[in-house]
């Protein structure tokens, strides 16, 4: 008999969960803001490009994007967005990119305030 010798490789048992953990967050966060239907496939379809098939994979939570279909799905979708902030665990980033939206929806809306006063509006404020 010999004596075992060689490369001892380390479990990839990690790596899987992660791959799933990840799969599954892409799954939920898709099927939660467009549901399971044919026109959350076509939307998918719409943001990333790929084909139908693929589309119909990650909404059915068999396979997960990568790369730039993971960048197009997290432009557009705030929920897909939100999963790969949590799994990275940057939650908090959220934050500061909510901060920026609201301030750019508040600069809009005293632009417009400025320009009804203007054009000689009254604006009421309080109650």
């Amino acid at each position: 008999m010999f004596p075992k010798t060689g490369n001892t490789f380390q479990n990839g048992g990690a790596k899987e969960n992660a791959q799933i953990e990840y799969r599954d967050a892409v799954w939920r966060a898709l099927t939660s803001e467009l549901g399971g239907t044919h026109q959350a496939t076509k939307t998918a379809m719409r943001w990333t490009g790929v084909s139908e098939r693929t589309a119909r994979n990650w909404i059915s939570g068999t396979h997960a994007p990568a790369g730039e279909h993971l960048v197009e799905l997290m432009r557009n979708s705030d929920a897909v967005f939100l999963a790969v902030l949590s799994l990275a665990g940057r939650s908090e980033a959220h934050v500061f990119a909510s901060l920026d939206v609201v301030r750019t929806e508040l600069e809009t809306m005293l632009q417009a305030i400025g320009t009804l006063q203007e054009q000689g509006h009254p604006i009421r404020t309080g109650n």
